[in-house]
């Protein structure tokens, strides 16, 4: 589980968290073809394999259907969601941070993390998606800073580059005008 920081936005603080549908859960023992069915009714990319208590205890990803399921050959309909989710996946509280997440999900190459309760139940899903929003306008920033830091720190360059391009420009509109 990441860190909470004091400092950092918390997963339930972000503006989707309130507003995202319950995740599409189902047992173990469903078939892929009763995730799949589901999954493209509602069009979600996943499904949450919860026991009876609705703690998570797997999922499984469109790319676990083609990887584990069509790339084999098996049988949708009599091969069980078991048998192809990822078990014991990461999840998150509401309380963990947002940006130690994104890490996360990023180093170890996964898209998606559930989020839950004190007991393990499931609450909601977010998506690397769902953290696009958040990053964007700190990538931007942060591109910003370092061109005015690029341009500052190399301004006699520029002011000397800059002179050089007026004077020439100013020569051609001379020598044009005379000839």
């Amino acid at each position: 589980m990441a860190a909470s920081n004091p400092y950092g936005m918390q997963l339930k603080d972000r503006p989707e968290f309130s507003s995202k549908p319950k995740p599409l859960c189902m047992p173990p023992d469903a078939t892929v073809d009763d995730a799949v069915q589901a999954m493209s009714a509602k069009n979600f990319g996943s499904v949450v394999v919860v026991d009876k208590d609705e703690k998570v205890i797997g999922i499984a990803t469109e790319r676990d259907v083609m990887r584990k399921l069509v790339a084999q050959g098996r049988d949708a309909k009599t091969t069980k969601l078991s048998e192809i989710m990822t078990e014991n996946p990461r999840m998150a509280r509401d309380t963990d941070d947002v940006v130690d997440w994104l890490r996360i999900m990023s180093n170890e190459r996964f898209r998606r993390l559930p989020v839950v309760d004190g007991d393990g139940r499931i609450k909601m899903i977010f998506t690397q998606g769902d953290f696009v929003s958040y990053t964007w306008p700190d990538l931007i920033y942060q591109a910003r800073e370092l061109a005015k830091a690029g341009m500052a720190r190399n301004y006699p360059v520029w002011l000397i580059g800059g002179g050089v391009m007026v004077y020439s420009i100013l020569m051609v509109i001379l020598v044009a005008t005379i000839l």
